[in-house]
């Protein structure tokens, strides 16, 4: 049997959108150069249907919000799973978010019978589970998944900016802009900053050489 790839766990099955058990997962925070990488796991309740579930990148905030508070008061489930900076260096981001996603399933109240994941990789589960691309925008519980890692994760920024305001967290969420580079050349890397990416450890390896 051929090995499978790093981050390549995934089952091949038709997807039963009736099953009751049927759990969501999607990531936040995979490009931004600084934080956790947070993922949500969302078992959502037939009985208690969500309007205006999809993609949390389409949502403006106040909507992001609102959907949450509905997705923590009718899903049938949902956990939160995250992997920290430190783990991002140590296993790089796939595995890392490979990780965070293992973490949401396991933290889910109510084991789920199949999961499906927002993407082309599954970690590997206990359950079946598939990859599903731009699953975020077609299948509702990887959207309110979506949504819960997204306002969680964004929270955390507003958190870091308070924290650290030269550096314009609240604005640009961890992510490279020209705001963030500019801030890391004027103040320097924080404990928070993601040491393996490219734009931190090129910063680094130059103090270290002055």
């Amino acid at each position: 049997m051929k090995a499978r790839a790093a981050g390549d766990q995934c089952d091949f099955f038709a997807p039963n959108t009736n099953d009751l058990l049927l759990a969501g997962v999607d990531e936040v925070g995979r490009g931004p150069l600084v934080g956790a990488v947070v993922t949500a796991a969302v078992i959502l309740d037939p009985e208690r249907p969500i309007a205006g579930l999809t993609d949390s990148k389409k949502l403006t905030a106040a909507q992001r919000e609102g959907l949450a508070t509905q997705i923590r008061e009718r899903a049938l489930a949902w956990a939160l799973g995250r992997a920290e900076a430190a783990e991002i260096d140590t296993l790089n981001i796939l595995q890392a978010t490979m990780l965070a996603m293992q973490r949401a399933v396991a933290a889910l109240p109510v084991t789920p019978t199949s999961v499906l994941i927002d993407g082309n990789r599954c970690p590997a589960l206990p359950m079946p589970a598939q990859a599903v691309v731009k699953g975020d925008a077609t299948v509702p519980a990887i959207s309110a998944a979506s949504i819960l890692a997204k306002v969680a994760r964004d929270a955390e920024m507003q958190a870091l900016a308070q924290q650290h305001p030269g550096y314009g967290f609240a604005k640009h969420k961890g992510y490279p802009t020209p705001e963030h580079l500019e801030a890391l050349q004027r103040l320097g890397p924080l404990p928070e900053h993601r040491r393996s990416f490219a734009p931190v450890r090129a910063l680094l390896s130059l103090s270290s050489t002055t």
